[in-house]
């Protein structure tokens, strides 16, 4: 569907008259708005809406239906396929709804739909809490929740999904309604792991945790000791205590060939903890280590510098269960054929709490223990991405035969058709009817739900 000039400021123009002054964005605001994360992305919506209330969100996701144009919903902007901003679409830009507000008593902060995952920490380190977020600061935290949320403290606190407490939703139809444990439980259930599909989410209450320091930072060793490092990592992964979590992969160094990094950390008491990292120092020959007590704020920080907004992306996704051999050789091989300094492999730790809760209990389709890698292809915007995208596909698919059915909904594209299918296991058939009953008429459309 294309919405003629003529059409969107008309809408425009309807919306100008029961929104407040520069709801609506025009000009440079516009141009900013539709700049997402990826710089590949070059989506041109028909309209952009920016409310600061949920009920200035029920007036444009209405206007949307009224004029069936098609819905998108903006919040960090991080999403790889740039799925925040439908082409010809009205899209919902949630970043004047950032507020978190911090119930130290109870632990728990109420987030607006457009904080990122810096603005919850922030917010909640000045109590001596802190939030199960990803490992990037900037990253929108409701998408990162509704999708899953793999996180330095996955292994003690789960992902960040398991911490969402109650959303408020606006649905499809204008309702806003409240969804938690005991209101709106199929829908909760739904909300948590399947993504921002069934409406938009004004905001949600998360659990909170009592961490302030924690013990990480980076280890880095020479690509000649890779296939070492795995294989020795492996077991020590797989009987790693909650408190440690461990994310590794390949990242160019500054002379920008790979190299293989650690980023080890450990919740809870320091001495301890400083025993359980130290096997992770002696892997090999590091070039580097640098591991301290540090902030959660800092330690999100950390790879800023490897997830610069503007560049070109593209990712894949698979799940493994163990750093067998052939899944060995085929991060080995990636990073002998890397085909730009700026991509890399980031591996993470799924375990302990994570793998506690029943796999019903939440739409997310796996809690056995693994490792899910992240395949992410990097390149400068005049570069020609046709080799970039290349060397991506090739790694997914040298991993495909030892991975596990399906993959990350919120890492998997709109094309990965096999894995979606799969990605959800035995939640699937419930999902795609929560689907049914919340959003009857497909108005949402956030990351992939299977068919």
């Amino acid at each position: 569907m294309t919405t003629d000039t003529g059409t969107a400021a008309a809408i425009a123009a309807e919306l100008d008259r029961v929104l407040p002054p520069g709801r609506v964005l025009a000009g440079l605001a516009y141009e900013q708005s539709r700049r997402l994360w990826n710089g590949a992305i070059d989506h041109a919506p028909a309209l952009i809406v920016r409310p600061y209330t949920r009920d200035e969100v029920r007036v444009a996701v209405l206007a949307a239906r009224h004029h069936d144009l098609p819905l998108s919903v903006r919040g960090g902007g991080h999403d790889w396929a740039g799925r925040a901003l439908r082409q010809d679409g009205l899209v919902i830009d949630l970043s004047g709804m950032t507020h978190v507000i911090v119930d130290p008593g109870n632990r728990i902060a109420t987030v607006q739909g457009g904080a990122t995952a810096g603005d919850v920490i922030d917010a909640a380190q000045a109590h001596g809490l802190s939030a199960a977020t990803g490992t990037v600061g900037e990253v929108g935290m409701a998408g990162l929740t509704l999708g899953g949320g793999y996180g330095p403290l996955i292994g003690r606190y789960g992902l960040a999904l398991d911490n969402l407490l109650g959303a408020e939703v606006v649905l499809a139809d204008g309702r806003l309604v409240t969804a938690s444990r005991s209101r709106e439980a199929e829908l909760y259930w739904a909300l948590r792991g399947g993504g921002g599909n069934f409406g938009v989410v004004t905001s949600m209450s998360l659990r909170l945790h009592p961490v302030s320091d924690v013990l990480g930072g980076l280890i880095v060793y020479p690509w000649s000791d890779a296939a070492r490092v795995w294989t020795l990592l492996d077991d020590i992964l797989a009987d790693a205590p909650d408190q440690l979590t461990v994310q590794t992969g390949m990242l160019a160094g500054p002379d920008g060939c790979p190299t293989v990094f650690l980023a080890p950390v450990w919740c809870g008491d320091a001495a301890p903890g400083e025993r359980a990292i130290r096997p992770l120092r002696s892997l090999g020959t590091p070039l580097s280590v640098h591991v301290a007590l540090t902030s959660y704020a800092g330690l999100l920080s950390q790879f800023d510098a490897h997830a610069v907004a503007g560049r070109h992306y593209a990712v894949r996704t698979r799940s493994v269960g163990r750093f067998t051999p052939e899944v060995i050789g085929a991060l080995c091989t990636a990073g002998e054929h890397q085909t730009s300094r700026y991509s890399g492999v980031a591996v993470h730790h799924f375990h302990g709490a994570a793998t506690r809760v029943p796999l019903g209990s939440t739409a997310f389709g796996v809690r056995t223990p693994h490792r899910m890698i992240e395949i992410v292809a990097a390149w400068q915007p005049d570069d020609d991405k046709t080799a970039h995208l290349a060397w991506a596909d090739r790694v997914a698919a040298e991993l495909a035969p030892h991975a596990l059915r399906g993959g990350y909904p919120n890492m998997l594209g709109p094309d990965d058709h096999d894995q979606i299918a799969h990605a959800y296991g035995s939640n699937a058939a419930r999902l795609r009817a929560a689907k049914k009953h919340f959003d009857p008429d497909g108005i949402f459309s956030a990351i992939a739900l299977p068919r």
